[in-house]
C-alpha cells in the first residue's frame, strides 16, 4: 500500500470516528437527562450512521471481526441500544453501559479485542509474507 493511500485511509477512518464521538457526546445529554428529542436527534443520527460505517469498514477489512470480541460486543451494544424502546425507563443506565463497553472495545489490550468466541483464543488475520 502506498504511503498516500495509507494516510488517506487512516485519516478517513479517524475522521469518521471523530464524527461518531461528536454525535455520541452531543446526544448524551438528551439521553441521560430526557431533554427534548428534537434538540439532539440529529446528533444521534450522526452517531448511528458513522457507527454503521465503521462497522461496515471493519467487516470488509476482515470477516474475523464478526467472531472477535470487538465485533461481538459491538452487536451486544446494538442490542442494548434496541432495548431503549423495550425498557425506556432504563435508557440512562443502558447508555452508560454501552459507553463503558466502548472504552474496553476500543482501548483494551489486543488479546481481549481479538479474542475469538468461536476459537476460544486470540485470532488474527494471517499476514502474507513478501518474498
Amino acid at each position: 500500500m502506498s504511503e498516500a493511500r495509507f494516510w488517506t485511509l487512516r485519516l478517513g477512518k479517524t475522521g469518521i470516528r471523530a464524527l461518531h464521538i461528536l454525535g455520541i457526546a452531543a446526544s448524551s445529554g438528551g439521553i441521560l437527562y430526557g431533554v427534548d428529542k428534537a434538540l439532539w436527534v440529529g446528533w444521534w443520527m450522526l452517531a448511528m450512521s458513522t457507527g454503521m460505517i465503521m462497522m461496515l469498514m471493519e467487516i470488509l477489512r476482515s470477516r474475523l471481526w464478526l467472531i472477535q470480541l470487538k465485533g461481538v460486543l459491538t452487536f451486544v451494544k446494538l442490542s442494548l441500544l434496541a432495548s431503549f424502546w423495550v425498557i425506556p425507563q432504563h435508557k440512562p443506565s443502558l447508555f452508560i453501559t454501552i459507553l463503558v463497553m466502548s472504552v474496553f472495545i476500543s482501548h483494551g489490550p489486543a488479546g481481549l479485542r481479538h479474542y475469538s468466541i468461536w476459537h476460544r483464543r486470540r485470532i488474527d488475520e494471517k499476514r502474507k509474507m513478501n518474498g
